[in-house]
């Protein structure tokens, strides 16, 4: 994070009260003064539980896709 000055977190779960949550608060909390951007996260929906559809778990389930979005999204920061 020195070098770049940025940080994505990518996790499969709710995007709220998640655990990368907890690790955006550590990341901001002990690392604030080498930030350059806010610390992004790319996790699930906040929705009640994983839907078992297939086409509904790929819409929930961070992918390739939402990540390179998410890195592209940092990069321009």
């Amino acid at each position: 994070m020195k070098k770049t000055g940025k940080a994505l977190i990518v996790y499969e779960d709710n995007l709220t009260l998640g655990w990368g949550a907890e690790c955006a608060a550590f990341i901001a909390q002990d690392a604030f003064e080498f930030l350059d951007a806010p610390v992004m996260r790319v996790a699930g929906p906040d929705v009640p539980a994983m839907p078992y559809a297939r086409t509904m778990q790929d819409f929930f389930m961070p992918n390739a896709e939402k990540i390179a979005s998410a890195i592209r999204k940092l990069a321009r920061y």
